[in-house]
């Protein structure tokens, strides 16, 4: 099973790209398009299916990391203020991405009108020579991310042996 995308909904288009692009570095693969509620097209019944009817459509924009994973911007015509995060509740809180400039980014993230939540942290200050480390973001709309510095597996395979 490979990651194809993540799909993060968003409060307003035009920033959301700046921030993703400018702050991220992702890259545009298609910008804001425009989706509305109708019954012709595959896009359309498949929105129907998963917005339900009435969902009064939405804009997209599509963007890639630098390692072909895509990230999908939703901004529905009809939403809510920035959400406030409720860890009790179930689904999915955050998305991770890896870079080796953790300082550059997270002065981008406030640039372009996100939060650092914390702190660099080391997963082993103990142990020099396990030097992963990482450190919550927030986008401009409230969705979390994190950064890594190392790989999945680089940072947790030797933890468990």
């Amino acid at each position: 099973m490979k990651m194809n995308h993540v799909g993060i909904m968003v409060g307003e288009m035009d920033k959301a790209v700046e921030f993703y692009t400018n702050a991220l570095g992702l890259k545009i693969v298609m910008n804001n398009i425009k989706v509305v509620e109708e019954r012709e097209t595959a896009i359309g019944k498949m929105c129907i299916a998963v917005f339900g009817e009435g969902f009064k459509g939405f804009n997209i924009a599509h963007l890639v990391t630098t390692d072909g994973i895509g990230v999908e911007l939703f901004e529905m015509k009809e939403r809510q203020e920035r959400h406030v995060v409720d860890f009790s509740r179930l689904g999915i809180f955050h998305f991770c991405l890896q870079t080796d400039d953790f300082e550059g980014v997270m002065a981008k993230v406030e640039k372009f009108g996100g939060k650092v939540r914390m702190d660099i942290h080391r997963y082993h200050p103990e142990d020099d020579s396990k030097p992963a480390k990482m450190v919550y973001l927030e986008d401009p709309f409230g969705n979390l991310f994190e950064l890594y510095s190392h790989t999945y597996e680089e940072t947790y395979a030797s933890d468990y042996e």
